[in-house]
C-alpha cells in the first residue's frame, strides 16, 4: 500500500510538471503575414523544432509565494532555422522560476527570409504579457528578454527596435549572441535565414544591432566564450562597445573555454558560473527583489 501511494504521488508529480505550463497562441485568428514555410513543424530527438509557422509561447508563471513580479521572454537559438526548446527554453524557464521570475518560452516563427517576422512575434508576446500582467502577478516595469545564439539576435533586436513602452524590454540578457549581420563576422546561416541570400546594405545595417543601440536601450548582460567557433565573440564585444558609448549599463562575461551553445549545462568549466553572475546582476540593477 505504501509503495502504491508513493508511486501515485510520483505520477501526479510528473503529470503536474508536464501540464502546468499554459500554451498561449500569439495570434488567435492567425498572423497577418506568412513566412512562406509549407513543411509541417517537426521536432527531432534533441528537441530541436523546425518549420515553425504557429507562433506561440509557453508560460511558466512563478508561484505566488515567491513571485518577484519580474518576468522574462526566452528566445531559444537555432540559426533562425529552428529552436532548441529544451536546452535554451524550458530548462531556462524552470531556472528563472526558482527565483520567483515568471518565464515565457517563445516559439517564434522562422523568418525564411522574412526579416520582420521574428521581431513581430516577440513584440506580440510582450503585448500579451503586459495585457495579462495583473492576472500573472507581473510588474509591467520588470519584463525582460533573454536570447541564445540566433535567439540572442532576436533579443538584441527587441532591445534596439522597440516602438513603445510596452514592447521595450526592461533588461536584455544575451548568451553567445549573433548581433551583427556583417557577413565577415556573423553566423552565416542566421544571416541567410533572416535576410535572404542577397540582402541590401540597408537591411544588413538595420539588423546589425550594434548600430541600433541608443541611450534608451535597456541594461544588458552578455555572456560569450572566446573559443566560440560558431558565433565569433566580436559580436558581443562590438555590442558592449556600443552600449558603453551610449552609457547603457552593461556587462560582458568572457570565458576562455566553453564553445557555443552551452546553455546552463554544468560541465566543470568556469563558464558554469554565469547564471550566478546573472542573478547577482539582476539584483544589483534592482530588476528583481
Amino acid at each position: 500500500m505504501k509503495q502504491f501511494i508513493l508511486s501515485l504521488l510520483f505520477l501526479l508529480t510528473i503529470y503536474g510538471s508536464t501540464t502546468a505550463q499554459e500554451e498561449i497562441q500569439l495570434y488567435k485568428n492567425g498572423p497577418k503575414e506568412s513566412n512562406g514555410i509549407t513543411e509541417v513543424e517537426a521536432k527531432d530527438k534533441n528537441n530541436f523544432v523546425t518549420n515553425i509557422t504557429d507562433a506561440r509561447m509557453y508560460a511558466y508563471i512563478a508561484p505566488k509565494d515567491i513571485a518577484t513580479g519580474a518576468a522574462v521572454v526566452i528566445c531559444p537559438g537555432g540559426g533562425y532555422a529552428g529552436i532548441s526548446v529544451e536546452k535554451e527554453g524550458f530548462t531556462i524557464a524552470k531556472w528563472f522560476n526558482k527565483f520567483g521570475i515568471s518565464a515565457f518560452v517563445l516559439y517564434y516563427r522562422m523568418p525564411n527570409g522574412h526579416s520582420q517576422i521574428p521581431l513581430t512575434d516577440a513584440q506580440t508576446a510582450f503585448q500579451i504579457i503586459h495585457d495579462n500582467a495583473g492576472k500573472w502577478n507581473i510588474n509591467k516595469s520588470k519584463i525582460g528578454i533573454i536570447g541564445f545564439s540566433a535567439g540572442g539576435h532576436l533579443a538584441s533586436t527587441v532591445g534596439t527596435h522597440f516602438t513603445n513602452k510596452v514592447n521595450r524590454p526592461s533588461f536584455l540578457i544575451l548568451c553567445y549572441p549573433v548581433v551583427t549581420m556583417n557577413k565577415e563576422i556573423t553566423h552565416q546561416g542566421s544571416r541567410v535565414n533572416l535576410l535572404g541570400e542577397n540582402p541590401s546594405e540597408a537591411l544588413v545595417k538595420l539588423y546589425s544591432n550594434e548600430f541600433q543601440v541608443t541611450k534608451k536601450t535597456p541594461p544588458t548582460f552578455i555572456v560569450h566564450s572566446i573559443d566560440d567557433k560558431a558565433v565569433p565573440i566580436i559580436n558581443s564585444e562590438n555590442m558592449l562597445q556600443s552600449l558603453q558609448r551610449m552609457n547603457v549599463p552593461a556587462e560582458l562575461h568572457k570565458y576562455d573555454v566553453g564553445g557555443h551553445g552551452f546553455g546552463m549545462r554544468v560541465r566543470g568549466l568556469p563558464e558554469d558560473k554565469w547564471p550566478d553572475l546573472l542573478m547577482t546582476w539582476l539584483k544589483a540593477n534592482k530588476l528583481i527583489n
